[in-house]
């Protein structure tokens, strides 16, 4: 096997200049044609980079100085901001990490969707962009001769542990420090991954936007909670929280839940508000995590949709229903698909304590329910909303909504490579991008929201 024969040798240091900023955050420059991905490197500085790892085609180098530092450059607010994986984006100013948002949207849109004549409009973003989570995941682990319960390193599970996130609600802090406590008094062991031994994997917290209220849910890899009364005095002494619930996850996996749950105290749910709509949300179900501004997402989707009453909507992907009884207050009529069924569960009784009826749900893969409800029920959608997971949609839900043929589809995107390639598919296929807005959902990360309107071509 031949030697890897790059200009730049590990170890050594090089100086830099950083052209852009890559997908998870890292810098990107080149030495003699070489390109080379840095932590911490912002476009237009000029770096001095160690190599730490050399490829075929690119390799990565370790920030050692900052020559040239680039103006949109802040000190980040947290302390280990460089290590942890959470919030890839700290150092870079807001309105800079703005910039880079909308640009990312811009150039995939370009360069995977072929689509050279859209214009991408600027960012929607936050007035505070910290503290604006309701939901995290705290893995617990066995480290050094200690339990230690935070946030996973850049590209490791090793465990960061911090004193405060400044992304998360901070009540989240006494939570965790109550439960560390109640692990140390009872002896309760935190998960190897390596063994898959130990007890407790992760705590998992909610809170609702509009009470304030928290449920809290311990990811076990057991049957049952050991000293549950002892957990569930210390958790009640803090008055915001509602309810606390197990998830027993003994499976080998990174996935974080598993499929059976059980509740030791309190409610089963949360509930929040959105636009005078009220939403049961249980611990298995996905719900957007940034409440300040899934408001103005929902604004902008019902804006593109252009109800006027008289139109049927689908909502694939629809969740617990959020968009779908939003949407339904406008609407003649809205079909909603969701695989997960505890969300459709959700989705049923939000519903129904609204008192809309002119909804359906219907419970199974989309690629696979739409289809069937095109084919075999002759279903049909003036609006099609389409809200996918990070891997967008597979091409046979894509081919079935054009044979469906409505006159607007919406697709909400939390990831731009995919909405890129699906947007090609479709103005392949008699449909137009007609307007690109992304929206900010997460402050100091990388990713960003995309909400697109897409027209049928008359």
């Amino acid at each position: 096997m031949s030697k890897v024969k790059a200009p730049v040798v590990k170890n050594e240091v090089y100086e830099m200049v950083v052209d852009d900023i890559g997908v998870n955050g890292e810098g990107i420059g080149k030495v003699e044609g070489y390109t080379l991905f840095v932590d911490g490197g912002l476009p237009g500085e000029t770096v001095l980079t160690k190599v730490v790892k050399v490829g075929k085609n690119f390799g990565f180098g370790k920030l050692e100085s900052i020559q040239v530092p680039s103006p949109d450059r802040v000190i980040p607010i947290c302390k280990v901001a460089s290590q942890c994986g959470g919030c890839q984006l700290q150092h870079l100013s807001y309105e800079g990490q703005l910039k880079f948002k909308q640009n990312k949207v811009d150039q995939l849109i370009k360069r995977i969707g072929k689509l050279s004549d859209i214009q991408v409009e600027p960012v929607i973003g936050m007035d505070e962009p910290y503290y604006y989570r309701n939901k995290v995941q705290y893995p617990v682990r066995q480290e050094g001769g200690r339990v230690k319960i935070g946030f996973y390193a850049k590209r490791s599970h090793r465990i960061v542990e911090t004193d405060i996130c400044y992304i998360q609600d901070q009540r989240n802090e006494e939570v965790k420090a109550l439960i560390l406590d109640w692990m140390t008094q009872n002896g309760i062991s935190a998960y190897n991954e390596e063994t898959h031994k130990g007890f407790l994997r992760h705590i998992v917290t909610r809170h609702a936007h509009s009470t304030k209220l928290m449920h809290v849910t311990l990811v076990i890899n057991g049957r049952r909670l050991k000293a549950s009364e002892g957990l569930i005095a210390r958790l009640t002494k803090l008055d915001y929280i509602s309810g606390i619930s197990v998830n027993i996850n003994k499976e080998v996996t990174n996935v974080i839940m598993g499929e059976q749950l059980l509740h030791v105290y309190g409610d089963t749910h949360i509930e929040d508000t959105i636009d005078d709509v009220k939403f049961h949300i249980s611990p298995l179900s996905f719900f957007q995590v940034n409440p300040v501004q899934t408001e103005k997402l929902y604004a902008k989707v019902i804006e593109f949709a252009g109800l006027t009453g008289e139109e049927t909507v689908m909502d694939i992907f629809c969740g617990i229903g959020s968009i779908s009884l939003l949407l339904a207050k406008k609407a003649k009529k809205v079909i909603g698909v969701e695989v997960v069924e505890a969300a459709i569960e959700d989705a049923l009784h939000n519903a129904d304590i609204n008192g809309i009826n002119n909804v359906e749900f219907y419970t199974g893969k989309a690629e696979e329910v739409i289809p069937r409800l095109y084919d075999e029920l002759k279903m049909r959608a003036d609006i099609i909303v389409v809200d996918p997971p990070r891997k967008g949609c597979e091409e046979v839900l894509l081919e079935a909504m054009v044979r469906i043929n409505p006159k607007r589809i919406v697709y909400v995107s939390c990831d731009p490579s995919t909405l890129a390639r699906d947007l090609k598919y479709l103005a392949e296929k008699g449909y137009k991008v007609d307007q690109v807005q992304p929206l900010d959902m997460f402050p100091q990360g990388v990713h960003v929201e995309t909400i697109v309107l897409v027209t049928k071509v008359d």
